[in-house]
């Protein structure tokens, strides 16, 4: 099931990141050429996520613990098939060795409660605000000295 949710995620991220490459870099030529070019860019993406969470699971259950060690594994694993995407063997192990880094940063953020990304603020004037009253400060009514032109 885990392994599921993170082909979701990785596939969504793919679609606009392919998105992306077809209409401002590549531009490819007719249907079939944009439905491959954008399977180039969505399935080693998917894959990616497949193994780390497949690695993580797997190194979990033969160790019997959950800690940073199944996650580094996990990211390396990513970053072995991240450079078969590539096609460059050299740079198999600093990707390894980075994306592990990154799997271990966030295993810890997850086990110390880290926020990586904020809930945005809201603003103040939405259009529901018409329903509020925003001055600073009400209006007293012992010093209100107009009157409305009807009063004589």
């Amino acid at each position: 099931m885990k392994t599921f949710v993170t082909s979701k995620y990785a596939a969504v991220a793919g679609l606009a990141g392919a998105s992306f490459d077809v209409l401002m870099f590549s531009h490819p030529k007719g249907l079939v050429n944009t439905i491959g070019r954008m399977g180039y860019i969505v399935s080693p993406q998917v894959g990616m996520a497949d193994a780390f969470t497949f690695t993580t699971n797997v190194a979990q259950n033969i160790r019997g613990k959950n800690d940073k060690l199944n996650y580094f594994l996990g990211g390396a694993t990513s970053g072995f098939v991240f450079s078969a995407w590539m096609k460059k063997g050299i740079i198999a192990v600093p990707a390894a060795v980075v994306l592990g880094a990154i799997a271990v940063v966030k295993k810890t953020g997850i086990d110390e409660g880290w926020i990586f990304f904020p809930d945005a603020a809201q603003s103040t004037k939405t259009i529901k605000s018409v329903k509020h009253d925003w001055t600073l400060l009400k209006d007293i009514e012992e010093l209100k000295g107009w009157t409305d032109g009807s009063k004589q």
